[in-house]
């Protein structure tokens, strides 16, 4: 097998003067005139053989997903089946650059309260409705709609206030608040481009993905069975791929077929046996043998986005005591525990952001540490100084016990395991944790309400605006946020603030530095692990390229 390691200026495990180098170019472009030139992405089966048009490229995914609308739906799954379908106003780069993409130029006004878009011409939807100003202005205002109940994009949006047609190839959109970070927003697939047409259905019919999802993408989603696969056709009049593209055209591959494989033994034999010709998700214990196969690439991408981390619920008892929410710190292993189910294919995280992020702070590194000592000590302290028979913590004829729900058809990366290791070890210092599944709706209900004490998930989008959904009072789970902590800090929601207002690289660093060492300190948060994405696939597969949230993009994949 032969193991690519992405991205050429962003790796896995390079982390020096290349952040700095990637943070002057990321920040910056957030408000660039017009276009930035293209960057090297991370491809699979590098060949000097000319791209082959045709064929059929059978993709594995670990997990599926409840709503295909990413207008609605926050999870990962969404946007990497979506990208297919759904275009939009610019692209960001692996590097992080702005690039045009259905918008040929931009421009920005002083404070960054708004954006005015010059669009490209000739772009129709699958259903042959032009794609102009209007349709960017349907797209927005439907995110917002309150009957939308989007769950992500909404945040993306910001401080959402207008969008204007000025002409049929001219739009604005306006902001309350400056909002640099708008550009990067902007080229996700959360934002991405869908057919006035559809947008007037109901809310269900959208999420039913298959033919109800109609974009100006390269591929056309022709058919969703639930549980099994999604079938994608390609679309012969594309002809307006992002700029850095690898070529402009329609896409090579006839067809694409997403299929669901949640079992980690299932995909990586599907793989093995030629059943499927690429499978994302490779289980982190399986890499070290695939690497062996010659008939076998494997390539690792490390995201910018935020790790995976577990958060701590301070509006309610028992972990609206800080002593507790750092007495659970440091009685988790997390050293052990990463590199036991990882098999050093992951690190342990330190901070909610990712060590690629342009914004991470490497001075948290070793900040917390494994002490069952001081978590005792910290419990004690708390007035949860006795135990019952069962060996857990009471105070007040109450025992200290954690309610930490999750979704199981969300269960990725070994994440029910980490989770159990997790529960093992605050059983050693007397706190029970509850841990259970609940199906998406069921789990929507209950965590919008506040019921649960840890919950846990990686967030996607590579700007340190993130940080924004994941900690601003206002970014509530009910308002599109992502606030699992519930914390209301002015000082925080300020820093978040000037972060997403400049443009100034060392101004966003120093305003996020602050946010991520707040939350470590107040004890809001346990970072857990940081990603590498590890997608499996057939030498005969050549070019599937990733975006900087890594996800898997297929408008330039051919078959060899």
């Amino acid at each position: 097998m032969r193991v690519l390691v992405a991205y050429s200026e962003r790796t896995v495990k390079r982390h020096g003067t290349r952040r700095e180098l990637l943070a002057t170019v990321m920040l910056a472009v957030l408000v660039l005139l017009a276009a930035c030139a293209s960057d090297p992405e991370p491809t699979t089966g590098a060949t000097s053989d000319a791209p082959r048009p045709g064929g059929t490229l059978t993709f594995a995914l670990a997990t599926e997903g409840d709503c295909l609308d990413p207008h609605v739906s926050p999870a990962d799954v969404t946007a990497v089946i979506q990208r297919n379908v759904f275009d939009s106003l610019v692209a960001q780069t692996p590097a992080g650059k702005i690039v045009p993409w259905l918008a040929t130029s931009w421009k920005v006004n002083g404070d960054a309260t708004e954006f005015t878009f010059t669009l490209r011409d000739g772009v129709t939807f699958h259903d042959g409705v032009p794609f102009d100003a209007a349709a960017v202005k349907a797209n927005f205002d439907h995110i917002v709609a309150k009957s939308t109940r989007s769950q992500y994009a909404v945040a993306l949006l910001g401080s959402y206030a207008a969008t204007d047609v000025v002409d049929a190839r001219t739009v604005r959109v306006s902001f309350t608040k400056p909002y640099a970070a708008f550009l990067a927003a902007a080229a996700t697939t959360y934002l991405g481009m869908q057919s006035p047409r559809q947008l007037t259905g109901a809310a269900d019919t959208l999420c039913s993905g298959g033919p109800a999802s109609v974009g100006t993408g390269p591929f056309r989603f022709t058919e969703y069975v639930k549980g099994s696969r999604a079938v994608f056709s390609r679309n012969p009049a594309y002809a307006w791929a992002p700029e850095g593209a690898r070529h402009n055209g329609a896409a090579y591959l006839d067809q694409l077929v997403i299929r669901f494989l949640p079992e980690d033994a299932t995909r990586v034999a599907a793989l093995r046996n030629g059943e499927v010709l690429a499978v994302d998700g490779l289980p982190a214990p399986n890499v070290a043998d695939l690497e062996k196969v010659d008939a076998l690439h494997l390539l690792k991408i490390a995201p910018q986005n935020a790790n995976y981390s577990i958060y701590f619920n301070t509006r309610r008892e028992p972990l609206a005591d800080q002593r507790v929410r750092a007495a659970v710190q440091r009685a988790v292993d997390l050293d052990t525990i990463v590199k036991t189910v990882y098999f050093g294919q992951y690190s342990r995280a330190w901070s909610n952001l990712a060590p690629d992020n342009v914004a991470y702070d490497r001075s948290l590194e070793g900040r917390v540490r494994y002490s069952p000592d001081e978590a005792n000590h910290l419990l004690d302290e708390a007035g949860w100084k006795t135990r019952d028979g069962a060996g857990y913590r009471v105070k007040d004829g109450r025992r200290l016990v954690l309610e930490w729900p999750y979704v199981g058809a969300f269960n990725r990366e070994q994440r029910l395991v980490v989770s159990e290791a997790v529960q093992a070890d605050l059983k050693k210092v007397g706190i029970e944790v509850n841990l259970y599944s609940l199906d998406s709706g069921a789990y929507t209900a209950q965590r919008n309400a506040g019921g649960y004490d840890l919950i846990a998930f990686s967030w996607g989008k590579s700007d340190p605006d993130l940080l924004r959904q994941i900690y601003a009072s206002g970014q509530t789970f009910n308002a599109g946020g992502v606030n699992g902590s519930g914390i209301h800090s002015a000082e925080v929601d300020g820093w978040l603030a000037e972060g997403a207002a400049s443009t100034d690289p060392a101004v966003r660093r120093s305003a996020y530095a602050k946010v991520q060492n707040y939350v470590v300190d107040n004890a809001f948060t346990l970072p857990v692990y940081v990603f590498t994405r590890a997608v499996g696939a057939s030498t005969r597969v050549h070019d599937i390229t990733f975006d900087p949230d890594a996800f898997p993009l297929f408008h330039d994949t051919w078959l060899g």
